[in-house]
């Protein structure tokens, strides 16, 4: 009873960090699913783009997927289009997402039935004032059919 309670009493008392991800997937015509990334970004918060101009600065976004011969990937990753300011803390061009951007990455099954999805999110979130270290989140989608399963 007591590990129970006492982990539950720090999942309510651990703040949560400024960016919370959602994972979905959705059938978009001719067979193909798009599976949708969303960050939800705290405000006064931002994550980076996929590409930054050099690697001397924050770590770029980076979404993998693991492999899977049944779910062959249509195209690249699509991002919204993202802000692009001089950053003094960094002192270089920097290219930024805030409030709730969604990644999208479009597959094409290659057998029927169900399907898996992993991968992993891996970002770094900053403010004005600060940067906290770069996370990784890992996920995992069942699709069927071009839908998420539940």
């Amino acid at each position: 009873m007591y590990p129970l309670a006492l982990s539950v009493l720090f999942a309510t008392v651990l703040p949560a960090g400024p960016v919370q991800w959602s994972f979905g997937a959705k059938a978009t015509g001719a067979g193909e699913v798009a599976v949708e990334l969303t960050a939800t970004v705290q405000e006064g918060w931002h994550i980076y783009a996929t590409r930054l101009e050099n690697d001397l600065g924050p770590i770029p976004t980076s979404i993998r997927f693991e492999k899977d011969e049944r779910l062959k990937a249509v195209g690249e990753l699509a991002e919204p289009v993202p802000e692009e300011v001089f950053d003094p803390n960094f002192e270089m061009q920097v290219r930024y997402h805030s409030g709730t951007p969604v990644f999208v990455q479009r597959f094409q099954p290659t057998t029927l039935g169900v399907h898996v999805v992993k991968g992993e999110v891996e970002f770094m979130v900053c403010n004005d004032k600060t940067c906290l270290p770069p996370e990784v989140v890992k996920f995992e989608l069942e699709v069927t059919n071009g839908e998420t399963k539940h």
